[in-house]
């Protein structure tokens, strides 16, 4: 019997191959919601609540100035400088649906900061936070005629910005005509010296914001509390998977346990992702009372303690920990919790909640190598790097091929970031390559803090280690030796480091040493100064 020729092989005809393939954006989510529940809340901030419908509207009004008043061009950079307010999710919407890209931008830095990556962007325009002008005209100076426009957004949809979207027109989201277009460039905490611009595309955040809701679990049911920043990878795509859900953004401007608390029983929030420190903040202040409802929390950075914990589930709290990185939109790992562990003993289920975990829904397995690329074995002890790769992985780094090239050397993108695989498969962090130090959810560099450190003249050498911290998870400690017979004392040292780097980043103590310990070449043993730290009483 002949068998038929198969028609696989052959190419499709254009009209196939447009009917069977439409280009992937998260800009979808929000029309389809506006559409399927048009009626329902889409956001809520302090007097403002909006439906769908009417958070879809706004969205178009944005588009329409920004193509309309400022003629925004094709690829044209928007920064964005803006805590947790309705126009920070607006412009997640509108400024991609434009054609732009989107540069938002740390809330927390320095002029300096801002200067450098306005001008590595080459924003066209920038909004900005009213309460922000100081460090915003600092900025500017420093750019001289290279500063972009500002546009200024205050409380309660006032300022120059909402004035003159209230008076656009309504245009629809253009739909991206290659799904791998750049969507946003999100700005590293500089944890090797200057930040790096992370380059996220339409394809990747849709796909990422997917594996959000699997992984969450949101529906249309679901409340969210906007606790992470907006700014922060994208709110780890919570911008987008909230949406696409058809669920309510409830939106904080400020870090506030009783605003936290009201929130999460007046808008009965059944989801949020915080730092360490917010969630430390959140179960320890006087309004925390068992909630009637399960809230998921979705906590990244230190692992929680096994204390934290028990006190999250005595408020009818579930807590899950996460891992990512700026390079991955945000967390590309899960603890993700088996079932049979639940008769496991209190300390042990502490042990497994305390771990990175898996790669989520939507991504490829992690992998932890040596320096031979070969994986290492799974016996939860022999450290390798931890190395990823697939479509919520960024395309590279803006304007800097040679940090590209070297962060995907063997095909991988390298995280810098040292663990172990335990027998289940189980990803778990032992250290870190750069050194970095996350205080309060924040990377630090301590690099930047040495550097600035050693323009101290009485400052002979210097280097900072993170120390365990019951509140923020680590913070900077410096040891200093000096030049000559003074020294500076420590709150003159505060003072000097306050005035050139972000105030969250200034160590917290200052240890003067005779001598920093050395190998044989003269190199700082670091972990020699974190061990002793670590065993210092907190």
């Amino acid at each position: 019997m002949s068998v038929p020729p198969s028609n696989f092989d052959q190419r499709p005809s254009l009209a196939a191959d447009t009917v069977a393939r439409a280009e992937l954006s998260p800009l979808s989510f929000l029309v389809r919601s506006a559409d399927v529940w048009s009626e329902r809340p889409a956001i809520a901030h302090t007097n403002i609540v909006q439906t769908y419908a009417e958070h879809h509207d706004r969205v178009r009004q944005v588009c329409g100035a920004l193509h309309g008043e400022l003629k925004l061009e094709e690829g044209a950079r928007v920064a964005v400088l803006l805590p947790n307010v309705p126009e920070m999710l607006e412009l997640h919407y509108a400024v991609p649906g434009a054609s732009g890209v989107l540069v938002p931008l740390n809330t927390r830095l320095t002029g300096s900061d801002y200067a450098y990556i306005l001008d590595h962007c080459g924003a066209r325009l920038l909004i900005a936070y009213e309460p922000l002008r100081e460090v915003v005209d600092e900025a500017r100076g420093r750019l001289g005629s290279r500063a972009p426009e500002v546009m200024w957004v205050e409380p309660g949809r006032r300022g120059d910005w909402n004035q003159m979207v209230s008076s656009g027109e309504l245009v629809d989201l253009r739909m991206p005509a290659d799904e791998n277009t750049l969507l946003s460039l999100n700005y590293t905490s500089g944890t090797t010296g200057r930040p790096k611009g992370v380059m996220t595309t339409h394809r990747g955040a849709f796909l990422h914001s997917l594996g959000v809701i699997a992984e969450a679990g949101l529906s249309a049911r679901s409340s969210y509390l906007w606790t992470l920043p907006m700014f922060h990878c994208n709110g780890w795509a919570y911008t987008w998977a909230v949406t696409a859900a058809g669920a309510q953004h409830v939106a904080l401007s400020e870090i506030d346990p009783a605003l936290i608390w009201r929130a999460v029983l007046g808008e009965r929030v059944t989801h949020l992702c915080a730092a360490p420190t917010v969630v430390v903040m959140m179960l320890n202040a006087p309004e925390a009372t068992r909630c009637p409802h399960e809230v998921k929390l979705f906590v990244g950075g230190a692992p929680p303690a096994p204390a934290l914990l028990e006190r999250a589930a005595a408020l009818n709290i579930a807590v899950t920990h996460l891992y990512g990185l700026t390079e991955t939109y945000g967390p590309i790992c899960v603890c993700a919790w088996n079932p049979a562990w639940d008769e496991a003993a209190a300390d042990e289920q502490a042990r497994r909640r305390a771990r990175q975990g898996v790669a989520t829904l939507v991504s490829q397995p992690l992998r932890v190598v040596d320096r031979d690329m070969r994986d290492v074995p799974r016996d939860g002890a022999t450290i390798g790097e931890v190395v990823m790769r697939g479509n919520n992985v960024m395309l590279g780094y803006y304007r800097d091929p040679a940090a590209t090239e070297a962060a995907f050397a063997g095909g991988w993108f390298h995280s810098g970031d040292l663990g172990v695989v335990h027998p289940d498969g189980y990803i778990e962090l032992r250290d870190r390559l750069k050194d970095v130090v996350i205080s309060g959810g924040e990377n630090i560099s301590t690099i930047e803090l040495e550097q600035a450190l050693l323009e101290h003249p009485m400052i002979a050498e210097a280097a900072v280690v993170g120390a365990p911290d019951e509140r923020w998870g680590e913070v900077p400690v410096a040891f200093v030796t000096v030049a000559g017979a003074g020294a500076p004392a420590p709150d003159e040292l505060r003072q000097f480091m306050r005035a050139r780097v972000a105030r969250f980043k200034v160590p917290k103590r200052f240890e003067r040493v005779d001598a920093l310990p050395k190998t044989g070449t003269g190199k700082i043993q670091k972990f020699l100064l974190r061990e002793q730290v670590r065993q210092e009483p907190q």
